[in-house]
């Protein structure tokens, strides 16, 4: 499974230790990824999704999940965001 936030598209950065002697070597530094559920107060179902603890504190931040996926560019979310987008488009232009 890709270490990749369904909701940020965040992914590893590759970097160096650098030792003491000021050696070089290559590491990689892994995204803070969580198994979530997240609720949708317009479709009034919950979401799993795993996404990383800054993406979780950006969704609260712009007012939840439906917010959220309404705001954020497609080249950034998963396919299931995807999904959950296109469906709550659909419902909103329903309403």
């Amino acid at each position: 499974m890709a270490r990749i936030c369904e909701l940020t598209g965040k992914g590893r950065m590759t970097g160096n230790n650098v030792s003491h002697a000021n050696n070089k070597t290559k590491r990689v530094f892994l995204p803070n990824l969580q198994n979530v559920t997240l609720m949708s107060e317009k479709l009034e179902r919950s979401f799993k999704f795993r996404v990383s603890t800054h993406g979780l504190r950006s969704v609260e931040h712009n007012g939840g999940l439906d917010n959220w996926l309404v705001k954020t560019s497609d080249d950034k979310l998963s396919a299931s965001a995807l999904k959950v987008k296109r469906e709550l488009l659909k419902a909103s232009a329903a309403a």
